[in-house]
């Protein structure tokens, strides 16, 4: 297995190898600074947040971070009631779409920061989600997930976030019957996600549509610029990183 994810690049043939990191920030509570130090050290293309700040000045917050990552602000964020999309300039943005699920009481309410991109001849959708803690609602949701995948209509999609479940509850599996799970299909680093001091339980996962080569996925322990006591600063979950490699449907732009 490869201590080093492969670097993004477009292929000859217009497919792109793209760089996907999902990351629960727990509302930039923690060491934003080291968070900062986590997500450019993994040199994303997407990064799919969850828990991004949803209140006082959240708009703020969020261009700060991508400011303090050299990332630009994509989509979501307190309209998407906590999943939050940036982007490096390798991606071309077709058009972004903030969708907030139904509010169960009692619950938080939940939503999905989603975008169509293009990178190289690549054309894909990426959603950020995170589930809800009640076992009552999250196949629901999970489903819903899945329903905004195919009204996107494009040919290849990534989804990552915060399930709140294992690998063997419900709502993963549900998603992981549509979606290749990444780390189950190409394991890299380390598995479990939460939380960074003793991570025991994998509830932070990146999925792809069949079709997309996964080249490699998980938590990045050891990829370098990445250190331990910045993961264990940076939030209360540990983040995922992928790297996979989506064909081409479009002619590839020069620079790409």
């Amino acid at each position: 297995m490869a201590t080093v994810l492969p670097n993004s690049r477009t292929e000859p043939d217009g497919s792109a190898v793209v760089r996907v990191l999902s990351y629960n920030v727990r509302s930039l509570r923690d060491d934003e600074d080291a968070l900062a130090r986590v997500i450019r050290a993994c040199a994303p293309d997407l990064v799919l947040i969850q828990e991004a700040p949803r209140f006082f000045r959240w708009r703020k917050h969020a261009a700060r971070l991508a400011a303090k990552t050299d990332l630009f602000v994509l989509s979501g964020g307190a309209t998407a009631a906590g999943p939050l999309l940036l982007c490096s300039l390798r991606v071309t943005v077709e058009r972004t779409q903030d969708v907030l699920l139904p509010l169960v009481q009692g619950q938080h309410r939940r939503g999905f920061a989603t975008a169509v991109v293009t990178i190289g001849g690549a054309r894909f959708g990426a959603l950020s989600c995170h589930l809800s803690l009640s076992d009552a609602e999250r196949p629901t949701q999970a489903g819903l997930l899945i329903d905004q995948i195919t009204a996107m209509d494009v040919p290849y999609a990534v989804v990552a976030g915060d399930l709140n479940e294992t690998p063997a509850g419900r709502s993963f599996q549900r998603i992981a019957q549509q979606m290749q799970d990444c780390w189950a299909t190409a394991p890299w680093g380390g598995e479990n996600t939460f939380d960074p001091d003793r991570p025991r339980r994998r509830i932070d996962a990146v999925f792809a549509s069949h079709g997309i080569e996964v080249l490699g996925c998980g938590v990045p322990f050891d990829h370098p610029g990445v250190s331990p006591a910045d993961l264990r600063a940076a939030s209360d979950h540990l983040p995922v990183l992928a790297a996979l490699r989506i064909p081409a449907v479009l002619p590839a732009f020069a620079g790409s």
